[in-house]
């Protein structure tokens, strides 16, 4: 049956709320009852403020938040409630997470698609199936049929219904913020914020890698760590970043043919656009040079050294953790 994200939203946010306010209650009760056993009615306070009251508690945005409420580190808005909803989105295209069971589903070192199915109550069944190769292309345009803005779309429509999906998708967006129409919102946040967020949930130690050729967004892909198996860098060099550099080159032919044609307006956009093209190439080709080197040395990754030793491993072709 088709759902509103807009309405779990607000059920979630009521029932938060009211965990709030009952916690607060209830320490409040329990100020009383030592006042009176000691006998300092009066003399203590009985009433807690909220920025010690110690769960969650829910406004639509950050400008709604009062003034008592700072420092309290609990307090979220409607942005973090959809910032996990993503987060979710893609444990789930990773296999991290099912929408079939409850709880982790694959979390072992080297974990695959079939140990995913063999977890599942009915593999020939499957509500939404992780992508096979653990990998998510994340572009400024959807180049890969495992495009994680397509997969994410998929996602929704899965969770919550066709009939809701656009309905929904721009609720997604709104609380995001940013320009355009909701895909193009989505998009702008995978590519800008995603990895950001993931850090900041997971204390610098993200599970969710990002292999990132720089600022012009030559190339970027997602990673689950525990996923991660020795040819998955060769993987990404071959099935993406050589595709990807493929493209650029016929763009770029493309609009060198453009150019010659076009007047005015026309031909100062596709000069714009050749130049971001040309960036992006030059940003690639320095980068597929990087991870052909990381290729080629099959490099093995250990859990148990943690997220920190793993990932300078690869540190040359991963996004800064900030």
């Amino acid at each position: 049956m088709a759902a509103l994200i807009a309405d779990k939203y607000e059920a979630r946010k009521a029932e938060v709320n009211e965990r709030f306010e009952q916690l607060r209650a209830n320490e409040e009760e329990l100020n009383r009852i030592f006042a009176e056993i000691y006998n300092m009615v009066g003399e203590v306070p009985i009433e807690v403020e909220d920025k010690y009251v110690s769960v969650a508690r829910i406004f639509d945005t950050a400008e709604e938040i009062p003034e008592s409420y700072k420092g309290n580190r609990y307090v979220r808005t409607k942005r973090d409630e959809v910032v996990s909803l993503i987060s979710y989105a893609v444990g789930c295209m990773f296999g991290r997470y099912s929408l079939d069971v409850d709880g982790l589903v694959l979390a072992d070192a080297g974990a695959t698609v079939d140990d995913y199915l063999a977890k599942m109550p009915d593999p020939a069944n499957v509500t939404f199936m992780p992508d096979s190769n653990n990998v998510l292309p994340v572009t400024d345009d959807e180049y890969f049929g495992d495009d994680v803005v397509a997969k994410f779309i998929e996602f929704v429509r899965v969770a919550y219904g066709a009939e809701t999906l656009e309905e929904n998708l721009r609720f997604i967006a709104d609380a995001l913020g940013g320009k355009g129409m909701p895909r193009e919102v989505i998009r702008s946040y995978f590519l800008k914020e995603f990895f950001d967020d993931h850090c900041q949930t997971y204390k610098k130690r993200p599970i969710y890698w990002l292999f990132d050729s720089g600022k012009k967004n030559g190339f970027k892909c997602l990673v689950y760590m525990h996923r991660y198996q020795p040819d998955l860098i060769a993987r990404i060099r071959t099935d993406y970043v050589l595709p990807q550099q493929e493209r650029y080159r016929t763009r770029l032919a493309a609009l060198d043919d453009a150019v010659q044609t076009a007047e005015g307006r026309e031909k100062a956009a596709r000069n714009k656009e050749r130049k971001r093209v040309s960036d992006q190439a030059a940003e690639l080709a320095g980068y597929e040079e990087k991870i052909h080197h990381l290729a080629d040395q099959m490099i093995a990754i250990d859990l148990d050294d943690g997220v920190k030793v793993n990932y300078a491993k690869f540190a040359d072709v991963l996004a800064k953790i900030k």
